[in-house]
Parts: structure tokens; C-alpha cells; sequence
């Protein structure tokens, strides 16, 4: 599914991508070939009328050093109505009926070329066009004469070699810009199909891990019922048993049922939030003293170093309830006679709590997996815990919608920390 929608996505790109680039093209080659044939049309002009003003005179091309001024009145050939010398041109005169009767040209023409390049444009029966002759380019110019016309040919092959080799930087240029847009293409629509397809196995992963879940309680409920439906005379005292695996089953799905919904309402209510100052200090000193008989009781040494005075912005429930679930996960998983350490310092902007406790530790491959939803390093030890796995995703939510950081460190066979960064 995933490979279409990144394929559908290349082939969009590529097909915008290459309709810009070929409206671009299309429009750049436009201008220049305006631009060319605007010069051709204006040095075809001038040969017309430099030939009209002065006729067959084309051996003394203008000088190409500077002239007084009064050199240039006195000598109209220079007075810039000369054809320039870059220019290869050649004319040729006819009577009424299109009979070659001169020709003229400073360069070195074969006769062949002359009566050619007359039939050429003769039978093309226009005032102006162009044509191929040799292998060289040639437009013309028609105008009457008293005697006949008189046809004007200028060679135009370099500025056709520029059009033509304009289509071919194009192309090339074209085709390779569309490879590399192809890679550079996929390379991206992989890189941001990504997070999507990411997402999209999390959340099959959850529904099957929330089926899973919810279908063991269910069928010990299922079990207990039948259990009891099939002693439907026996006394309830004598069916406590049964009920009482019922009623614990049900607490149970209660219970992952209000951490599924809580969940869904922090998604939803991320943006209507408010927060305020609070004393982080006096919230977590109070939860450490609320969990101080716990920890006793699972025989588990407790140290604290708790900077007074700590404010952040945030909501004091939420960041209560992060403390709660990382305190809980710290005992539940601690060694026989361990040891759990909580602290809570300043650094620079943040207020940096951690939590500390002995025991198997967490594997490197586990530690960025542990807060997703429903994941747990052993699913077995975690159902005898009474866990679903949710404790983590909850306050790793929490945090970041005060725009904190949540992680773990751990050393296995020896501690495992969470920090929490908060401003």
C-alpha cells in the first residue's frame, strides 16, 4: 500500500515537475527565438537598404578603427550604413521575369550558389523566408527594382546553430534534471512516508495489542460465568470464588479502559490546555511521602535530594501523575532489597527530576520502544505486576505537551533511570 502511495506521489511530482520545466523551456526558447529572428529581420533590413543607397558596393567594408567625426560626414559609406563585415551576404538582380542579370558580393561565392539560392527563394514565391542551400542557412529579402527585383541572401547559419543547439542543451539538461529529481524525489517520499507508514503500524500494533488485552480478561470472565451458571443453585458464599475473579477481571478492563480514554482526550485537548507556575518541589516531596510506606514494604532503600523552591510552567496534576507512574515502575522493577533514588535539580532553564532504581536493567533495543503504548520487555512479568504497558506512554505524553523531554538510561544487571527535563 505504502509502495503505491509513494509510487502515485513520484509519478505526480515528476509529471508537475516536468510540465514546469517544459513551460520554461518552451517560453526561454520563445524569447530567443524572437530575439534571433528579430536581428536577422533587422540586419536583412539594413543590407536592403544599404544595397538600395548604394548599389553593388561592397569593397570598402568600414574601417574598424575610430574615425573623426568629420571623416564620417564626409564619407556616407561609414556613416554606419555599411553591412557589417561579420555578415556573409550576397545579392542578386533580375529582370521582370525573375532572369538572373547581376550579382554582386565581396565574398567568394561560386556562381552555382547564386543561380541556387535565386531558384530557392523564386519558388518559394515570398517576399522574405529562409532556406537551406550547402548546408548553410540562407534568408532573403525581395524588392522591386525599375529593371526587375533584387533579392538580398544572408547567411544565417550560425544564429539557426544557436536555436538548434539550444533544443539539445535543453534536452539534455531536461533529462537530467529529471534523474536527479527522480532520486532526489524518491529519496524524500520515502523519507516522509516514513512517519505515516510508522504511525499506521502503531496503530495495527495497538488495536492487536488493546484485542489482546481486553480478550484474556474477557475470557476469564466468560469462564467464571459458566462456572457459575453451571452451579446456579449452590449459595453465593459458596460462588465467592468465581465472583471474585469475575469482579477482578472487570477493575482490570476498567482500568485499561480509563488509560485507553485518557490517552485519547490528552491527544484531543492538547491545543485547549492551560498551564500555570506551580512548585515542583512541594509536588514531588508530597508524592514521596504518599509512597514512602510502599516502598517500605517491598524492603526497598529509598534516598531523595529534592532542590526546594522549583517552579515550572505546567499542569501540577499531570506532572503529579508522571511522577506517580515513574515512582511505580521504579518499585515494581526493582531488585529484592534494592535501592530506588529520586532527584530533582536545576540546570540552567530546566528542572531535571530522575529517577533511579536497581535490578535487570532494560536492554539498548528496548529503551527507545518502552514508551509506546501497550509495549512492555516482558509481557509475563508485566501481567503479574498488574501493568498493561500504558504507564509510559501516558507520561511520556504528559511531557510532551509541557514541551519537556522523557528518556531512560540503564546499565543492564544494574540500574535503569528515567529523566524527565521540564522549563
Amino acid at each position: 500500500m505504502f509502495t503505491k502511495l509513494r509510487n502515485r506521489f513520484l509519478i505526480v511530482n515528476l509529471a508537475t515537475i516536468s510540465v514546469m520545466m517544459l513551460v520554461a523551456f518552451v517560453s526561454i526558447y520563445m524569447i530567443t527565438y524572437q530575439d534571433v529572428r528579430r536581428d536577422i529581420d533587422m540586419e536583412l533590413h539594413r543590407l536592403t537598404d544599404s544595397n538600395q543607397k548604394f548599389p553593388g558596393n561592397f569593397d570598402h567594408p568600414r574601417s574598424i578603427e575610430p574615425t573623426s567625426p568629420e571623416t564620417d560626414e564626409d564619407n556616407p559609406m561609414d556613416n554606419g550604413k555599411n553591412p557589417p563585415d561579420r555578415s556573409v551576404f550576397f545579392t542578386v538582380q533580375t529582370d521582370k521575369d525573375w532572369v538572373l542579370i547581376d550579382k554582386n558580393s565581396k565574398f567568394d561565392i561560386d556562381n552555382e550558389i547564386y543561380e541556387l539560392a535565386l531558384q530557392e527563394a523564386v519558388s518559394m514565391n515570398k517576399d522574405t523566408g529562409q532556406f537551406n542551400l550547402d548546408g548553410s542557412h540562407w534568408t532573403f529579402n525581395v524588392q522591386p527594382t525599375d529593371a526587375g527585383y533584387m533579392f538580398v541572401f544572408l547567411d544565417v547559419t550560425d544564429q539557426q546553430d544557436i536555436l538548434t543547439n539550444l533544443i539539445y542543451t535543453f534536452a539534455f539538461v531536461g533529462s537530467v534534471m529529471l534523474i536527479a529529481l527522480f532520486f532526489t524525489s524518491r529519496f524524500f517520499a520515502n523519507r516522509s512516508i516514513t512517519p505515516v507508514k510508522e504511525a499506521f503500524d502503531k496503530q495495527k500494533q495497538f488495536i492487536a495489542d488493546a484485542s489482546h488485552e481486553l480478550k484474556t480478561p474477557l475470557a476469564i470472565i466468560n469462564t467464571n460465568t459458566d462456572v457459575l451458571l453451571s452451579n446456579s443453585e449452590d449459595t453465593i458464599l459458596n460462588q465467592s470464588k468465581w465472583l471474585y475473579y469475575i469482579k477482578s477481571e472487570t477493575e482490570r478492563m476498567t482500568k485499561l479502559t480509563n488509560d485507553l480514554l485518557y490517552l485519547t482526550q490528552m491527544d484531543d485537548s492538547k491545543a485547549n490546555m492551560i498551564f500555570s507556575k506551580f512548585n515542583i518541589s512541594d509536588t514531588v516531596e508530597d508524592i514521596i511521602l504518599t509512597m514512602e510506606a510502599v516502598i517500605f514494604e517491598k524492603h526497598i532503600q529509598l534516598d531523595y535530594d529534592i532542590e526546594p523552591h522549583l517552579t515550572v510552567l505546567g499542569n501540577s496534576e499531570q506532572i503529579r501523575q508522571v511522577v506517580m507512574i515513574l515512582l511505580d515502575n521504579a518499585v515494581k522493577y526493582a531488585n529484592p532489597k534494592g535501592s530506588l533514588t529520586l532527584s530533582l535539580k536545576k540546570q540552567q532553564n530546566d528542572v531535571i527530576l530522575s529517577v533511579t532504581n536497581t535490578g535487570e536493567g532494560i536492554a539498548a533495543e528496548h529503551l527507545t520502544r518502552i514508551f509506546d503504548r501497550f509495549y512492555r520487555t516482558d509481557a509475563s512479568r508485566a501481567r503479574k505486576q498488574g501493568g498493561y504497558g500504558l504507564g509510559l506512554a501516558i507520561a511520556k505524553s504528559i511531557i510532551e505537551q509541557h514541551k519537556g523531554k522523557i528518556y531512560a538510561k540503564s546499565v543492564i544487571g544494574e540500574s535503569t533511570t528515567f529523566y524527565v527535563h521540564l522549563s
